[in-house]
């Protein structure tokens, strides 16, 4: 069992930046496929990034990429999302998920993910 935290999030201004970071507490984390998922008030959770256990594979929404980059350290149990040029679009509360890596279909959706943080919010002013 894989329990997730969240942190990092916070007030942006449009154009700007943030790290987020999340801590897992398994002892097989590097066992695990990550990802980062958000959700925006009124909207559906969406699928942003996700990362093979050994880091070398990489998938990002369209939305997202060449903006963010998800990363992590095996060593340190930490599962990483640099944003850069934020935008108003992508305010929402922010979770990272751990789950067994598969096909792309299924990494970039939620079902395919069985343990999730209590999320982080990023707000982006205009």
């Amino acid at each position: 069992q894989v329990q997730l935290a969240e942190s990092g999030g916070g007030l942006v201004q449009a154009g700007g930046g943030l790290r987020l970071s999340c801590v897992a507490s398994a002892s097989a984390f590097m066992h695990y496929a990550l990802g980062w998922f958000r959700q925006a008030p009124g909207k559906e959770r969406e699928f942003v990034a996700s990362i093979a256990p050994n880091g070398r594979i990489q998938y990002y929404s369209d939305s997202v990429k060449g903006r963010f980059t998800i990363s992590r350290d095996n060593a340190k149990n930490m599962l990483y999302l640099e944003m850069n040029t934020l935008n108003p679009e992508d305010a929402a509360i922010y979770y990272c998920a751990a789950g067994h890596w598969g096909l792309r279909e299924n990494m970039i959706r939620e079902t395919a993910y069985d343990y999730w943080g209590q999320g982080t919010r990023v707000a982006v002013s205009s």
